[in-house]
Order: C-alpha cells, then sequence, then structure tokens
C-alpha cells in the first residue's frame, strides 16, 4: 500500500493572479500556497478537472439585471471546497469585485453549476463579470 501511494504522481492547487493552476507537488513549499492534493490518480488529470470547475461556474453565473444596467463590471473571487456528492461546499467570497451584487452572484454560480469534478483540498477560482462578453 505504501509503495502504491508512494508511487503515485500528487498535484498541488495553487492559485495566481490568472486563476487556478495544477503544480507538481513539492513537499517543501510553504504551506500557504498549496490548497490541497490530488487523491484522484486516475483519469482526467487535476488540470483538466480544474478547467472544467472553472468553466462551469463560469456558464452557471447570472449577470444581476442591475449591475448590467449600471455597467459594474469586475472580477469577484471564490472559495469552496468540494464535498463527496460533488457539490460545492463552504462558499465564501475570498475577493470582493467592489460589487456586492456581483460577489452574491459569484458565490451563486457554485451552487448553480451542480456537480463539479472532484478536486481535494479548497479551490479559489475568479469569477469575470464582463459586460462586452454578453454582447
Amino acid at each position: 500500500m505504501r509503495l502504491r501511494l508512494a508511487a503515485m504522481a500528487a498535484l498541488a492547487l495553487s492559485v495566481s493572479a490568472t486563476g487556478i493552476r495544477a503544480e507538481p507537488h513539492n513537499p517543501y513549499l510553504d504551506g500557504a500556497t498549496v490548497l490541497g492534493v490530488d487523491g484522484l490518480p486516475a483519469g482526467r488529470t487535476v488540470k483538466d478537472r480544474l478547467a472544467e470547475i472553472r468553466r462551469r461556474l463560469q456558464d452557471a453565473v447570472i449577470y444581476p439585471p442591475i449591475s448590467r444596467k449600471r455597467g459594474v463590471e469586475g472580477v469577484t473571487q471564490i472559495r469552496f471546497s468540494i464535498g463527496p456528492n460533488g457539490h460545492a461546499l463552504e462558499i465564501e467570497t475570498a475577493a470582493s469585485s467592489g460589487d456586492p451584487l456581483l460577489d452574491r452572484a459569484a458565490e451563486r454560480s457554485a451552487v448553480d453549476a451542480g456537480q463539479l469534478p472532484r478536486v481535494l483540498g479548497r479551490l479559489s477560482v475568479p469569477i469575470r463579470f464582463e459586460l462586452e462578453s454578453l454582447r
């Protein structure tokens, strides 16, 4: 069992200005930069699952009509984990867009996205609100 676990290539999730990404797990990294370790060695890569999560959240966003009418744009960074049933848990705003309506809509997208690909640990995902992309 130990050899099998040691042979698995673990990946750590980290956040950058451009979003979430997967990196080879480095046990010497400062714990603040490691958000989780992949527990599913087979199947789609962590990078692919993270891209799918980001796409599903962005697709689930409903732009608040009041914010759209006022021309408000921004990026809300939301933080959550994925439960055993594949749904987002403990959803919170990690970095506000500056508009509470956009922040709530971003949090709501994690619920509305439904079942997500499984990734262990807490994820931090940017949700973009751009009026130009709606035209």
